[in-house]
């Protein structure tokens, strides 16, 4: 009988029996032999572990210093990214790319046990250094160094012209990478330090960028992350360029600056997108405002500029996670897949440690499932008209209508129940006027809390975003008996001095709000609320308060005087306007927006006499007309600055703040017509844009 041995470097090899072989001595050996290198293989293993280790104490990875370079980034751009037959390197496992109609599948699967899948995949991806890093190393460049772990492969690093005389005058901490199909796209970088000013502004100029992304602020946590390397007004000198800040406009999730470059005669406009609202630690809870800021900086950057300049504080975390998220929307675009590990694993050959950690490798994938779900919902408002007739028209195999079936995906965002706590408990179940709408824990208003009582720092309200603002509007229902007075502490606490009410006290012989303002003055717990005169309108009326803080008057006239408490008083008396809109129909939406419209206006108005304090809007239930309106003004705020229109993802933001927000198709159809409406009220409206 034939025998067969196995090797792992060869294919099986026929032997044959030898006469007279002793079967029990040969099974003996072999046997043996198998433990022998069963153990050598242990100690190989453990003896490379601790080399690792030892080389990670001292600050640095542990690597083989050889000028060959892996075949990852070769093998990625010889399949084009598409060559399932060619994987990249996945280390023990193979990860293929995921086909858009499978992603949402694939990523419940690897969410699942507190993301057990994504932590094997992260894991798989290349981790040692694959190359060279002489230059990083010279004692010359320590200092430009921003971190002494986050090393610069020689290979792929960007080459600043030299200064004669100046030794290592070259060197930058930063890297080529490789976008979907674009060599040398991006930059990536670390953020500067005051000793790499003039460098990294010479790397600007040299290398013709036109945008620079930063995904970092400039501190965090009273902590030094990036130096800042632009004048907030007028021009400041770095080396031998001039850059002078021109414009800046803030928007919720991040700032865009226009700054102008100077190097003798020559001059170029620059574009500084800065993402503001990555947490310290962790990642953002929601990829909604990565995903726009992607593609603002996708559609600004010229098709003829140089690469994008990427960076945070080291220049490999927060950087790779934005340049992986612009390559896989141009892989969907092109491919209709993705292949998040493939394409991480070819940046970590020009750039160490790209995509920090496991949280920054989920929350791609996040937002590549988000723009699969739900795409890119942003309209040009030369195209609303026909974008509406669009949606009013049946879709094919289906009894919804477009619009019917945009807000559907709306109500099928899960209702985040763990994260109403404070709602539900006993104390204050009673403080709701309804159980199901209840504040986030993560996005409640906080109010001062009363000595002796428990949990009396709740109130049925939520902050809202708004388009240049966080936290820009306070959601709330129409107080209840029992809440007034918690209602006008938040008022005078967050500093509100517009509030907006979208509800009759009583509609179909029901209590919608309880009457919470006085008719002359009156006390509600130690806030005094005078009333000075209302003013009617067609749809609305405008009520003019002011209040005052009567416990602070009292301790500053007990512990400083008389005199002193008068002028506390003065100075704690505030003047409060009560936006009272009676064109809301008891069932159903307005016949047209105009009302709405002008209201918007008034507010507005107000908002920049009174400082900009959040805006306070309630209905009864503080969801449904309170959402349709914080919907409306922030996207006309949008329209006026950008001439996009985007309700879909602003009611999408929204519902993560607070549940149910705007609660019909009705009033979110609504919203759509008064945004036409409001384009239709200037007579160049093909023209919109140049209005602006």
């Amino acid at each position: 009988m034939p025998l067969y041995s196995s090797s792992s470097y060869s294919l099986p090899i026929m032997t044959a029996p030898l006469p007279g072989t002793n079967w029990m001595l040969i099974l003996i050996i072999l046997c043996s032999a198998v433990v022998v290198l069963i153990i050598l293989t242990v100690l190989i293993i453990l003896i490379r572990r601790r080399l690792n280790n030892k080389a990670a104490g001292n600050g640095l990875p542990h690597v083989r210093r050889s000028k060959k370079r892996s075949g990852l980034r070769n093998s990625f751009r010889k399949s084009g990214g598409r060559d399932e037959e060619m994987p990249l390197h996945r280390g023990a496992a193979y990860y293929p790319p995921i086909p858009m109609e499978r992603l949402e599948k694939e990523f419940n699967r690897r969410h699942a046990n507190d993301d057990q899948l994504f932590r094997e995949e992260y894991d798989a991806l290349p981790q040692e250094p694959s190359a060279s890093y002489e230059a990083f190393l010279l004692p010359e460049n320590s200092k430009k160094n921003r971190f002494v772990n986050i090393i610069m492969y020689d290979h792929s690093r960007v080459h600043l012209t030299s200064i004669p005389g100046v030794a290592c005058s070259d060197y930058i901490n930063a890297n080529y990478v490789d976008g979907y199909k674009h060599s040398k796209k991006f930059i990536a970088a670390q953020g500067p330090k005051e000793e790499t000013l003039s460098d990294f502004w010479r790397m600007v100029w040299e290398q013709n960028t036109a945008t620079i992304v930063m995904v970092t602020n400039v501190k965090e946590k009273n902590k030094v992350k990036c130096s800042q390397y632009w004048p907030d007004t007028g021009s400041q000198q770095y080396g031998d360029i001039t850059v002078r800040s021109e414009e800046t406009s803030t928007l919720v999730d991040y700032v865009i600056r226009t700054l102008t470059l100077w190097k003798g005669e020559e001059s170029r406009t620059l574009l500084h997108f800065h993402f503001t609202t990555w947490p310290d630690f962790g990642v953002p809870k929601s990829p909604l405002g990565m995903m726009k800021f992607v593609r603002r900086v996708k559609a600004a950057n010229p098709a003829d500029s140089g690469p994008i300049v990427v960076h945070c504080s080291a220049g490999v975390g927060r950087t790779g996670t934005f340049i992986v998220i612009d390559a896989m929307f141009d892989m969907i675009a092109a491919e209709q897949r993705v292949d998040v590990f493939g394409f991480v694993g070819q940046i970590r050959q020009s750039r160490c440690m790209m995509v920090q950690t496991e949280g920054q490798y989920v929350f791609i994938y996040q937002a590549l499932l988000e723009h699969f779900l739900y795409g890119d919902t942003e309209i040009e408002v030369t195209n609303l008209r026909r974008h509406l007739q669009q949606l009013a028209a049946r879709l094919p195999n289906s009894q919804d209508t477009g619009m019917e079936a945009e807000f559907k995906k709306l109500t099928q965002i899960p209702i985040e129940k763990h994260n109403m706590r404070s709602g539900n408990l006993p104390d204050n179940i009673k403080k709701n006027r309804v159980l199901q709408i209840l504040p986030y824990d993560t996005s409640r208003v906080y109010i001062t809390p009363t000595v002796g009582m428990k949990n009396s720092d709740y109130i049925n309200a939520a902050f809202v975003d708004g388009y240049r603002e966080k936290d820009a509007y306070i959601a709330t229902q129409g107080p209840l008996p029992n809440t007034v007075t918690d209602f006008w502490k938040m008022v005078w606490e967050w500093k509100s001095c517009s509030i907006i009410m979208l509800t009759e006290l009583e509609e179909r012989g029901h209590e919608k709000c309880h009457k919470y303002w006085p008719g002359e003055v009156e006390m509600y717990g130690d806030i005094c609320v005078e009333a000075k005169g209302d003013k009617t309108f067609q749809d609305y009326t405008v009520r003019t308060f002011h209040i005052t803080n009567t416990k602070t008057h009292k301790f500053q006239k007990h512990a400083e005087g008389e005199t002193e408490g008068l002028l506390e008083k003065k100075a704690s008396c505030r003047t409060i306007q009560q936006f009272h809109f009676h064109g809301w129909p008891e069932i159903g939406i307005p016949a047209n927006a105009a009302g709405m419209l002008d209201l918007i206006g008034q507010v507005e108005r107000q908002q920049q006499q009174s400082g900009n304090g959040p805006i306070t809007v309630h209905c009864s239930s503080g969801a449904g007309r309170t959402g349709a309106f914080i919907t409306l003004s922030t996207v006309i705020e949008r329209v006026k600055a950008e001439g996009i229109c985007d309700v879909f993802q602003t009611v999408k933001s929204m519902r993560y703040q607070r549940p149910h927000m705007v609660q019909t198709v009705e009033q979110y159809q609504f919203i759509y017509q008064a945004v036409l409406e409001y384009l239709d009220s200037f007579t160049l409206y093909a023209n919109f844009k140049d209005l602006q």
